[in-house]
């Protein structure tokens, strides 16, 4: 396993029960595992949703929600906060406190 995965693995852990990401979603929380190192504890809303939307363009380049996060509806901007708070706590965790 890399450094990549463990930090992904650390991440989904710090999910909360009510978040349910896609059963084969191995990739995504790849990328959320750079935005981990890239960002720390100062990862946004708009990071996870672009993060989201370059792993679902290869899955599916159809989907509606692959817009900018500002023309997201607020209940679909909402389903981003549980991976902000998830990757933000497993900065906490490694010690990520990178400048924005």
């Amino acid at each position: 396993m890399t450094y990549l995965r463990d930090d992904a693995q650390l991440i989904r852990s710090h999910l909360p029960s009510h978040a349910r990401p896609p059963e084969d979603a191995d990739a995504l929380f790849l990328i959320y595992a750079v935005l981990l190192r890239a960002k720390g504890v100062h990862v946004t809303d708009v990071d996870v949703h672009d993060a989201w939307v370059a792993w679902m363009e290869t899955r599916n380049p159809q989907h509606p929600a692959l817009v900018p996060f500002e023309l997201l509806d607020k209940p679909t901007q909402s389903q981003d906060l549980p991976y902000v708070q998830a990757i933000q706590s497993a900065a906490r965790d490694r010690g990520a406190h990178r400048a924005p």
